[in-house]
């Protein structure tokens, strides 16, 4: 079964003051009326049989998370909460941790809460080709299918096809210039980086172990402190503000040996600017 792991915790910087601090984008409904952008990640998994989903989140935002999922009726599910940001790989971590003591080895989905993704069944179908692939081993992240020569994202190159539909990754590439960027759109092998992924928790704690061993002991520390509170589960403060801070591309993905791609052409963005709303609007 999947473990979806929805990671909640931005802090509302990129298109204030409509996000702010104490709203941030994922909590407030920009591409639906009908639902937030967390609600509308959440919602996109219904068919594909998986697990209540486990929420990441700032501590600040702990009570907007909570009633958001019981607008959809699932009051039950976990809110991991961060007492500080420490980027993506400790906060997976926490997540993997957790995930671990509660059922045999499961496969984590990585979500982020702040993206918007058009075409449902199209997503479905990614996950479904990813799922195989992460049962055999590989860390899968998502390769967005580029439609324009765009200077904001993150690229990733395949490499061998490695069956099923996914690709070896050959490499990650940081943000290009608007050349660089057309040349990634003409040869047809570049993919916008998503953020998100899929692996089964033990794979990402055995690479994070191997790559980063200090993250993986700082999260331990901070969950072996943390506290349960109804379904709030909080961590040691101390031990996870002394974690280092570290994303899970550089911490992990850019790393292994095992790292996949499967493309995803499903009308992706993540809204990360005004214009982007604009354009998806």
């Amino acid at each position: 079964m999947l473990f979806p792991i929805i990671m909640a915790g931005g802090s509302g910087s990129r298109l204030w003051p409509l996000s702010r601090q104490l709203n941030p984008k994922q909590f407030l409904p920009l591409a639906e009326a009908d639902f937030s952008m967390l609600q509308a990640t959440i919602k996109r998994l219904e068919g594909l049989g998986a697990a209540l989903p486990r929420l990441i989140c700032n501590e600040q935002h702990r009570f907007l998370a909570a009633e958001q999922m019981r607008l959809l009726g699932m009051e039950q599910a976990n809110i991991l909460l961060e007492p500080v940001g420490r980027n993506t790989a400790p906060a997976i971590a926490l997540a993997a941790l957790q995930a671990c003591s509660e059922a045999e080895d499961p496969i984590l989905l990585v979500l982020a809460a702040d993206h918007l993704i058009k075409d449902v069944q199209a997503f479905q179908a990614s996950i479904k080709i990813a799922l195989p692939l992460a049962e055999a081993g590989k860390l899968v992240t998502f390769g967005i299918v580029p439609t324009h020569p765009e200077t904001g994202c993150g690229y990733i190159e395949k490499g061998d096809n490695v069956g099923s539909g996914g690709f070896m990754v050959s490499r990650f590439v940081e943000k290009p210039d608007l050349l660089t960027a057309q040349e990634y759109l003409a040869s047809g092998s570049y993919f916008w980086n998503s953020g998100m992924f899929m692996f089964r928790a033990s794979r990402y704690l055995e690479e994070l172990q191997r790559f980063r061993p200090e993250i993986l002991t700082a999260c331990r520390e901070a969950l072996a402190g943390g506290s349960q509170d109804m379904h709030f589960t909080r961590v040691d403060q101390a031990a996870f503000a002394a974690c280092p801070e570290d994303s899970v591309d550089y911490a992990v993905m850019e790393k292994t040996a095992d790292a996949v791609m499967v493309p995803l052409d499903a009308g992706w963005s993540d809204i990360g600017s005004w214009s982007a709303l604009w354009e998806v609007s």
